[in-house]
């Protein structure tokens, strides 16, 4: 059971996100926060696999509380579900540790199955969102790829393994079963593999992965 906490002050997009949620009888909600303070509070009480938070809250906004739960739970992965899909908030939510980044306008489905992949240990963002990443991208492409190839010098072959596949998108027990790891193993080495390359989470480690052209070799 994939445990989340929901944090929206709005008490009816509180109730539309529960409602969604509770279609998918792998997923519960285990608390509501109405601010990022009392988010981050009821993380470190419930300890959820997933918080999910608005980025617009009173007290502590969604950003902010994102670091702040990947300080005290860093076990518990954190999704951005927001109206607001400007570059300036993906790329803070991502820089702040978010795993997943989803509109409020998405298709429902992307609702649950952002959930199920940040508490894979995988990543996961709206298509409008991951189109805007990827055109970001482009910019500058050559000089960040070198760079990008000069980091994965880092790793051992094995790391490089799993970054590959980690930039494919693929969560840990997916990664584990490609390499015949178990996912415990697989999670040492993505910590591992985000400390070499001096990356906060795993949109990171994809972005780098997919810089330095892994992602077309896996």
């Amino acid at each position: 059971m994939i445990k989340v906490l929901l944090a929206d002050d709005e008490a009816m997009i509180r109730a539309g996100v529960r409602a969604i949620l509770a279609t998918d009888p792998g997923i519960e909600v285990v608390a509501e926060a109405a601010d990022g303070r009392e988010a981050v509070e009821l993380t470190r009480a419930h300890r959820p696999h997933v918080a999910l938070l608005d980025i617009r809250m009173p007290r502590l906004d969604g950003i902010a509380a994102t670091a702040e739960i990947r300080r005290v739970a860093p076990d518990t992965g954190v999704v951005i579900l927001t109206t607001f899909g400007e570059d300036d908030y993906i790329a803070r939510a991502i820089g702040g540790g978010a795993g997943g980044f989803l509109l409020k306008s998405g298709d429902p489905r992307e609702l649950v199955a952002g959930v199920h992949a940040v508490a894979g240990g995988g990543a996961y963002l709206s298509p409008p969102v991951a189109y805007r990443v990827i055109i970001e991208l482009g910019g500058g492409r050559m000089t960040r790829g070198a760079d990008a190839r000069s980091r994965i010098t880092r790793l051992t072959p094995r790391e490089r393994e799993v970054l590959a596949l980690l930039g494919a998108g693929l969560s840990n027990a997916q990664i584990g079963a490609r390499l015949h790891l178990v996912e415990g193993t697989v999670k040492a080495y993505v910590s591992e593999i985000l400390a070499r390359l001096e990356v906060r989470n795993r949109v990171q480690a994809a972005i780098v992965s997919y810089e330095a052209g892994l992602v077309r070799e896996s």
